[in-house]
């Protein structure tokens, strides 16, 4: 009998979740991706509770997903690929794929997609052009940068941040680009304690 397997990134999002599994050192299930746009800080949090949180930078240009604003999307995305295994923080990723060079973080001139890349998809009208328009959570040398809004559109983190980030998501998880705060998503009994701080 021909076994037929599912194709589409969706569809092996929901295979793990019937099994109740993922790949190694992935999080689990209930684990969710929140960039707060007004507080520039991305939070893993899985059922109310901070598991790690860091500084980020949106768009300078505001928050929108039309083609050529530059603007971050909002509303509810997902991981639908990951690129940068193994690389080393400041290793330089151009169209997805590494180019050999590094570069050191704030070096004069230069505004490179870093060390990891997480790629985005909408799942709402108000984000449905984003993965067209190549919206990353990504390292930046620029990291002096960090902590307000100075991307292109992207969500742009430290090289080590986005490096410890990148082995605790997986394919198809939530990604919630909102104009709330983090605070807005944690438990109000469920305190930060140093282990969840990366700031």
């Amino acid at each position: 009998m021909k076994r037929t397997f599912p194709r589409s990134i969706a569809a092996w999002a929901f295979v793990f979740s019937l099994l109740g599994t993922f790949p190694s050192g992935a999080s689990t299930i209930s684990t969710e991706v929140i960039v707060s746009v007004p507080d520039q800080v991305l939070a893993l949090v899985d059922r109310g509770r901070l598991i790690a949180r860091y500084p980020v930078s949106t768009s300078k240009f505001g928050i929108g997903d039309s083609a050529g604003s530059y603007r971050t999307p909002l509303g509810t995305l997902f991981v639908s690929a990951k690129f940068g295994d193994n690389l080393p923080p400041g290793a330089v990723i151009k169209n997805r794929v590494p180019t050999g060079e590094l570069v050191t973080t704030n070096a004069p001139g230069r505004d490179a997609i870093v060390a990891r890349v997480i790629w985005l998809r909408g799942m709402e009208a108000q984000n449905r052009g984003a993965r067209d328009r190549c919206i990353y959570i990504h390292g930046t040398p620029e990291e002096r940068r960090i902590g307000k809004p100075a991307s292109f559109g992207c969500v742009r983190m430290r090289s080590r941040d986005v490096i410890a980030l990148y082995s605790s998501v997986h394919i198809g998880m939530h990604v919630s680009i909102t104009q709330k705060r983090i605070s807005d998503f944690i438990q109000a009994d469920d305190e930060p304690s140093l282990l969840a701080r990366s700031d």
